[in-house]
């Protein structure tokens, strides 16, 4: 074989060796807004330009529906960006391959599934908050509530949208916080007298917060980064945390079990708890699970850190069916329909 015939040898199979690992992909379901899905594939593409991700988005209810049908034939590789309740819900159902990233050890210890190896890792956190429209409350002669209690008054009957928690994670992590904070009796008794003031429960945690900056209600139920971002875009209203504590859940990552594609599974999870990627949630979560990293956020409410309940991920998670099919019983006749 000549000198020539090696060289071309040499570079067709670096092409193909090229062409393979190219080809491979990660069916990665999430639940991140979706306004941040190409931000986050193309920072980790800068560092991982073989591994294509190919996206499935919905709404944090939605997507672990979808994961527990698919149990017996798994269509996931990871989940990336899935409330940390959730992928405790399918932990508890053997779908998820324990696995600990590089440098996990760095992490809030609040961020990680306590087994060992964890099944999950979490990587930035939602907390609960109301969104005030400050224009629409004036006109309507109404106060601007200070706790989750003053929004079962009188004065609010009709004002108030905040989501179904069987479709949405910010929903879940509201009902589930209430029957912490309250405890399960009064947590329901709460819920009861909410819900005569209630004008409908969506199906996206975001969407009540855009309803009152928008001023279609005066009072969304939603979560705070979302009000921050509404207040800095200019709309009228006051981000408020109240004062009982906060509900709050995390975005966190898991390999679903039986994935093919393993390695480049476990690529992902690396990079995905890196600094790199840290500053990426930044861009929509105030609160992240490596420490130091989180940059200042315009109009962040103060209360929503030092607010954060003591929340028992596992307790939600393993009461999760029974909450949501109470709740649905209860409430479901506000929800809005499906789309």
């Amino acid at each position: 074989m000549t000198a020539k015939t090696l060289l071309l040898s040499s570079a067709i199979l670096s092409l193909m060796a090229l062409g393979a690992r190219a080809e491979t992909e990660l069916t990665v379901y999430t639940a991140f807004e979706a306004e941040l899905l190409e931000r986050y594939a193309a920072a980790f593409n800068k560092d991982h330009p073989d591994i294509k991700i190919n996206w499935v988005r919905d709404s944090h209810g939605v997507i672990t529906a979808k994961l527990l049908a698919e149990k017996n034939n798994p269509q996931a590789d990871v989940a990336w960006g899935v409330a940390a309740t959730s992928l405790s819900v399918l932990k508890t159902e053997g779908m998820l391959e324990p696995y600990a990233p590089v440098g996990v050890e760095k992490l809030d210890p609040r961020f990680v599934d306590g087994d060992v190896p964890p099944g999950w890792v979490g990587v930035d956190a939602w907390i609960a908050a109301i969104c005030y429209n400050k224009v629409e409350g004036e006109k309507l002669g109404l106060t601007p509530p200070a706790a989750w209690e003053d929004l079962t008054k009188p004065e609010y009957a009709g004002h108030v949208v905040m989501p179904n928690p069987a479709s949405s994670g910010t929903g879940f992590l509201d009902v589930s916080a209430w029957l912490q904070i309250f405890g399960e009796e009064k947590g329901w008794d709460y819920m009861d007298r909410l819900h005569q003031n209630i004008a409908s429960y969506t199906h996206s945690g975001s969407k009540p917060c855009k309803m009152a900056a928008s001023g279609e209600t005066v009072v969304g139920v939603s979560f705070e980064f979302r009000g921050a971002q509404a207040l800095t875009d200019g709309a009228p209203i006051e981000v408020i945390t109240p004062s009982e504590g906060l509900g709050w859940d995390m975005e966190a990552n898991a390999i679903i079990a039986g994935t093919d594609d393993l390695e480049a599974a476990k690529v992902l999870m690396d990079w995905a708890i890196t600094p790199a990627a840290m500053a990426e949630y930044n861009a929509g979560f105030g609160v992240l699970a490596l420490p130091g990293v989180a940059k200042p956020i315009p109009n962040y409410p103060a209360g929503a850190e030092p607010g954060m309940i003591d929340n028992d991920f596992e307790w939600a998670a393993n009461n999760r069916a029974a909450i949501l099919q109470e709740w649905s019983e209860r409430f479901d006749n506000k929800s809005e329909p499906k789309s």
